[in-house]
C-alpha cells in the first residue's frame, strides 16, 4: 500500500484519538483497513478523506446510526449513490434549519446587547469576527457582548 498511514499519524493529521478510530472501524464508519504483515492498521490516503468526511456529518450532528447507514449504503458502490445522495440532501436540510435557528437565537442575543447599549450599559469585552465570519456575506454588524448579561 503506497502511502500508507499508521493509526497513530492519521489520529494526529485528523484530531481523533486512536480510540476513536479503533471505536469507529468497529461500528462499521470505517471499512477495509489495510494491514501490515504484524497486524497493525495501515490507512490510506482515501481512508483519510472518508474519515474526514465523517467528521463532518458527525460536526453537523448526524447521528452514529445514520453515519452508518451512510456507510454501509456507501460500501455497497455504485448501485446506491441515489440513495446516499438523497440521505445528504436530507442532512443538508436538517443543517440548514439549524442554522437558521442559530441565526435566530444570535439576532435575539444581539438586540439584547443593543438594549443595554441604548440603556446607557457600557461594553467591557468586544469580540472580533474570526476570518471566516469576516469573509462571510452574512456579517453585516460587528458583535459585542458583556460579560455576564442575562435577560431583563
Amino acid at each position: 500500500m503506497s502511502h500508507a498511514l499508521t493509526i497513530g499519524q492519521v489520529a494526529a493529521a485528523s484530531g481523533v484519538s486512536t480510540h476513536t478510530l479503533r471505536y469507529y472501524e468497529q461500528a462499521g464508519l470505517i471499512q477495509s483497513v489495510g494491514r501490515s504483515a504484524a497486524g497493525h492498521r495501515l490507512y490510506s490516503p482515501a481512508d483519510l478523506d472518508w474519515l474526514q468526511f465523517v467528521m463532518r456529518l458527525k460536526a453537523t450532528g448526524m447521528p452514529i446510526a445514520g453515519m452508518q447507514a451512510f456507510a454501509a449504503s456507501r460500501a455497497q458502490g455504485e448501485a446506491t449513490i441515489d440513495a446516499r445522495r438523497e440521505m445528504l440532501a436530507l442532512h443538508r436540510d436538517a443543517v440548514l434549519e439549524q442554522i437558521a435557528q442559530l441565526q435566530t437565537n444570535l439576532e435575539a442575543i444581539v438586540d439584547k446587547i443593543a438594549h443595554y447599549e441604548a440603556a446607557g450599559h457600557t461594553v467591557t469585552r468586544q469580540i472580533e469576527p474570526t476570518q471566516s465570519d469576516k469573509d462571510s456575506p452574512w456579517n453585516t454588524r460587528r458583535t459585542n457582548a458583556t460579560r455576564g448579561a442575562g435577560t431583563s
